[in-house]
């Protein structure tokens, strides 16, 4: 199951309409389409983290007080060609990495009011990240493996707002029982591969929030 909300059912939504998203299809898109999480479902991973993934650095232009969300040592996230060159895009990207970390932190912690996921995840995103979370726990699901997150694509909207998108390999990330520690090794088919859309908008302490969220399992976009 998708770390992000990407393993239910979705609807395949162009970039615009993707950014102007409601709050019925975030949360189709963080599990209201499906019941709770199945052991064998796929979990990816979300925003970044310390010890454990290779998550973007944080931006040294900000006085955030970013939070310490450590992954444990069977977990990463590797983040392949996140970086423009362009210091606004960079930032963009780097806060997107960790609204997808925070949400896998919070998965791991079984925690849905994590305070991390709320200070990379405002509006629909925050909502629907909370109940995608909530899934997992209700399940009694953790997750153990490597998510990649590749083909990233910035666009910035003004000073405050953007919208990225790119895709998760989560061939290498299982669902793992709570309570036996057992791990359903599911085979990689191009459900396996994910594609992402998101909108954000930086707050007033430099953070570059994830307002909205819709992903596509098994895009040709993330598999050609």
């Amino acid at each position: 199951m998708s770390h992000g909300e990407s393993t239910v059912k979705r609807r395949s939504l162009p970039v615009a309409a993707a950014f102007a998203a409601t709050t019925a299809l975030l949360l189709t898109a963080c599990g209201g389409g499906d019941d709770a999480p199945k052991a064998n479902d796929k979990i990816a991973g979300a925003d970044q983290g310390s010890t454990g993934s290779a998550s973007p650095s944080a931006s040294a232009s900000d006085n955030a007080d970013r939070p310490d969300i450590t992954l444990p040592g069977d977990v990463k996230d590797e983040f392949e060609g996140w970086k423009t060159g362009d210091a606004t895009k960079d930032a963009v990207l780097a806060d997107a990495g960790r609204a997808q970390t925070a949400t896998n932190y919070a998965v791991i912690k079984g925690n849905p009011d994590e305070p991390a996921l709320a200070f990379y995840r405002q509006g629909d995103a925050l909502v629907g990240g909370a109940q995608w979370v909530k899934s997992f726990v209700d399940a009694g699901i953790t997750y153990t493996g490597t998510v990649r997150y590749f083909r990233p694509s910035v666009t910035l909207y003004g000073r405050t707002s953007a919208g990225v998108t790119f895709c998760t390999d989560e061939s290498k990330a299982f669902n793992k029982d709570v309570k036996t520690k057992k791990v359903d090794r599911t085979p990689v088919t191009k459900n396996s591969y994910v594609y992402y859309n998101t909108h954000l908008k930086k707050a007033g302490n430099g953070v570059w929030q994830t307002t909205q969220l819709v992903s596509e399992r098994g895009s040709g976009k993330c598999t050609s």
